[in-house]
């Protein structure tokens, strides 16, 4: 199914929530004006939960924090002390000739947009550019959202080349990188105790982690390397668990390139034994975050100005 389309509204769209909130205060510090901004808004509570892919921060703080952003270099707002903000002059009379409720959100992010490039300096002849995301025919994301958007899909690309590969691997192969993933984890220790167990005879286990020295504790691995659609089922972890009684053991791991059965998921669920279920996604997922069968291509980074220093 697919996700109901958002009703949050673009950043130009908290730009008169923030003139409202300086229009009736002195002075506001930064945080509490783009939270304060967001309140006035009247989003939905889905609407003001939208998070970023990072996860950081919620889509409708950035915007805000981006509405902040032009309406500063407009004039129509200031900074007056560190983080602090008021409205200006310019701004209050602007306000006051915009018509609520503010349905043309296109003009005010013409508007701002121009003002933008008019107030920046620019070492060159040439004006310099307002930042992506101010043409209205671009976009109504803003550039925060547009780099995190573009890792995202980049990384959900790589997802689906990992999952493919380990699902073309050789079995031995995927055995031996379920059992290095899981030492990256961590578990092993920093001795990295884990090893795959031999092709034959492992009465259904690939792997032994040993999560201290004299092995006294230990989690075992069942790997599958199953195509799409061809899922585990509740008789094959069964079975592992079975393994895991003939061992001695309380704990496992069993993965998968495919996916679990519904009875499969409740069995694993309802035994006492520890067992973690890990689907090819969530194995994907695992392997980029700890690098594990992938490597850093090129490193962008974002940064801010530190307001501390200007204390």
């Amino acid at each position: 199914m697919e996700p109901a389309p958002s009703t949050l509204p673009p950043w130009p769209g908290f730009v008169g929530p923030i003139l409202d909130v300086l229009a009736n205060s002195t002075e506001v510090r930064r945080k509490d004006l783009s939270e304060q901004a967001v309140a006035g808004a009247g989003l939905t509570p889905e609407a003001a939960a939208e998070m970023l892919p990072s996860g950081k921060t919620t889509r409708a703080l950035d915007r805000a924090k981006w509405a902040i952003m032009f309406l500063a270099r407009a004039g129509y707002i200031e900074p007056v002390r560190r983080g602090i903000y008021s409205i200006t002059a310019a701004g209050r009379a602007w306000n006051e000739q915009l018509e609520r409720p503010i349905t043309d959100l296109k003009s005010i992010e013409r508007e701002l947009g121009e003002l933008w490039k008019l107030n920046t300096p620019s070492s060159g002849s040439e004006t310099a550019p307002a930042p992506a995301g101010t043409a209205v025919a671009e976009s109504t994301q803003t550039p925060t959202e547009q780099v995190e958007e573009g890792m995202e899909r980049l990384r959900e690309q790589l997802a689906a080349e990992l999952l493919d590969k380990l699902r073309t691997s050789d079995p031995d192969f995927f055995e031996d990188a379920v059992v290095k993933l899981l030492l990256a984890m961590g578990y092993g220790g920093a001795e990295q105790r884990g090893k795959v167990t031999a092709s034959t005879g492992d009465g259904g286990v690939d792997g032994v982690i040993d999560q201290d020295a004299l092995g006294l504790d230990q989690v075992y691995v069942q790997a599958k390397r199953y195509s799409a659609g061809n899922n585990v089922g509740r008789p094959e972890v069964q079975g592992f668990v079975g393994a895991l009684h003939g061992f001695g053991a309380s704990r496992g791991v069993f993965i998968t390139t495919s996916a679990f059965s519904q009875g499969a998921l409740e069995y694993a669920h309802g035994v006492p034994t520890r067992i973690i279920l890990i689907d090819g996604q969530r194995l994907v997922n695992l392997m980029i975050k700890y690098k594990v069968g992938v490597q850093v291509k090129t490193t962008y980074e974002v940064v801010e100005i530190d307001e501390d220093f200007f204390e």
